[in-house]
């Protein structure tokens, strides 16, 4: 029963030893019967210092290459969305000029026909005002007037004559 005991607690021991150390301890000890030092036990402390400290330099490379893969792949993203980004932009734009464009010379003839209607009572004024003067003609000044002839009374004399000027 003693030895069952023995036995299971090597075992554990075993287990433990696996679990903790893995490869390390069996490559330490082959290291240790390979090189024969004086003092085997504390050459084979130095040894699995050392060990770790490679170790854990390897590791923190590791680390330190995925922390940098991701942060080139986040700055690839970013700086994709920022293209992204820029390109939207630049289509609003060119739909925001699209849609402006018509309208301003919209715009510019709606100010010109305003513009002429203006100009137009202005005109319209003019003339009613010189219908009411006396001694002014009903005919407009600088058009061809027909005159009709005196020969016969139902034909139209189509020749064109250009009344006289008159001084205001």
């Amino acid at each position: 029963m003693a030895e069952a005991g023995l036995e299971l607690a090597h075992r554990m021991d075993t287990d433990y030893l696996k679990r903790c150390f893995g490869n390390c301890l069996a490559q330490a000890l082959a290291e240790v019967a390979k090189v024969r030092p004086s003092d085997p036990i504390e050459y084979l402390a130095h040894w699995l210092l050392h060990y770790r400290k490679i170790s854990k330099a390897q590791e923190e490379g590791r680390q330190e290459k995925i922390q940098l893969k991701e942060e080139y792949d986040n700055s690839l993203k970013e700086t994709q969305m920022t293209e992204m980004l820029k390109q939207e932009e630049y289509q609003i734009q060119q739909e925001h000029e699209k849609c402006h464009q018509p309208l301003v010379p919209a715009a510019i003839s709606t100010k010109e026909t305003i513009f002429m209607q203006d100009n137009t009572k202005s005109l319209e004024n003019e003339a009613w005002k010189q219908e009411c003067l006396p001694g002014t003609s009903s005919k407009i000044p600088e058009m061809p007037q027909q005159i009709p002839s005196s020969d016969s009374p139902g034909q139209t004399d189509w020749s064109v004559k250009t009344p006289p000027e008159i001084n205001y």
